[in-house]
This record gives C-alpha cells, structure tokens and sequence, in this order.
C-alpha cells in the first residue's frame, strides 16, 4: 500500500482484497454492467478451481454451473444487491485497516440484508479467494519492486503544481485503488476514491497525464 503526502494533502493507493472479490463475484455471476460507473472486466478472467475448496477448507462448494439466465440480468435482485454493497465496500476501505474483510466464512453476516448476493458468495467463495489472493499477492511484488517511481509519480505532479502556484498545496485526500481491469482508464467510484486500472498505473506517463489535471482540479 502506497501513502504519500504531508499534514495537508493525502494520496493513498492500495488493491483491497474485498474489492478484488467483489468484482470476481461480479463476473463470476455474469453482471455485466451493473454498477455506477460500471466498471471493466477483470483480468485475468477468473476460472473455476475444484481443487480450490480442498485447498483453502474455508467454505462448502456447490457444483459448479452457469448462473441462470435471470441472474445474470444486470436489473436483477442480484445485480441491485451487488452494486449496494459495492458502494459500501467502497466506502468501507477508506475507514478501516486494509486486512479486514467483509468475507467472513461460514455464513458470511455481511451479507444476511443480500441474500442473493449471500448465496453467490457462498457457492463461489472458494474460486473468488483463489483469484483474489493470487491478483492481491501481484500488485505487492509490483509495488515491492516499484515503490520508489510509483511515489515519484504523485509527488512530484503535487511538487510541480504547487511551484506552479507558488504556495503549498492545500487540504485535500485522495484514495486510488489500483485493481486488475481489460480497459485502461480511471473511475471516480466515490468520496475521494477512484478506481484505476494496472494498465494506467503501470504508465508512468499516461498515469501523470491523467493525474495532473486531477491535482490541478484539487490544490
């Protein structure tokens, strides 16, 4: 996870497991489209894994078949009761440490209010956290690697626009949170947040070309 900043100006920018997962239950339920802004598919594009509940002993799994065809109706219960907890999981990252999870197995509480989302969670867990540890355990070896131009990167842009100004940068947060998209590109998600693909992150410049005039709009 990445901080950067000063008593007046916060940029943060992490991948949030519980955000990994609910777009892999997203996908895996075959809601596309559903969310404001919907947001890309992910990739790599999750597989089903049997030997996954063996592996993990987290959760029972059922067998595993296509979701039905009403469910996959972006207008569905399901898709509403996806998109209302994604705007609180998004909400949620930014208040709490970054390890706690919504996804408490067996019965996952989180969830008694989405009981359709419930069940998806509960049919597919095992394949969501076989994905979501393997992305999440990619964007730390990269961040691990690239920490220092990653940093480079937002500070220097706030540097350069303060002496642009000639005055220090003004009270503002912003919280990137970096996830495994097919598109490239950036979507304000909520407060403060936006949600950034790898392949924008991982252009240095195409990240600070976005980025500029983000901070221009904030200090």
């Amino acid at each position: 996870m990445l901080i950067e900043g000063t008593l007046r100006w916060r940029v943060t920018e992490d991948c949030p497991w519980d955000l990994l997962m609910a777009l892999c239950l997203r996908d895996l339920a075959g809601l596309e489209g559903v969310g404001d802004p919907a947001l890309p598919a992910i990739v790599p594009a999750v597989q089903h894994q049997p030997a996954a509940d063996r592996m993990l002993a987290v959760a029972p799994v059922t067998p595993w078949h296509p979701l039905p065809k009403a469910a996959k109706d972006g207008e569905s219960g399901l898709g509403e009761e996806w998109t209302r907890w994604w705007r609180r999981a998004v909400v949620r990252m930014n208040a709490v440490a970054s390890w706690s999870t919504s996804f408490v197995p067996p019965h996952f509480a989180a969830f008694d209010r989405e009981l359709e989302l419930q069940d998806l969670v509960i049919e597919r867990f095992a394949d969501a956290v076989a994905w979501s540890n393997a992305r999440r355990a990619e964007y730390l070896a990269d961040d691990l690697r690239h920490h220092a131009e990653y940093s480079a990167d937002i500070v220097e842009v706030v540097r350069e626009r303060e002496h642009e100004l000639r005055r220090q940068a003004g009270s503002f947060r912003l919280d990137i949170e970096a996830l495994p998209l097919a598109e490239p590109g950036a979507w304000v998600v909520g407060p403060d947040t936006v949600v950034i693909s790898w392949s924008l992150r991982d252009d240095h410049r195409a990240f600070r070309d976005w980025f500029e005039p983000l901070v221009a709009a904030l200090v």
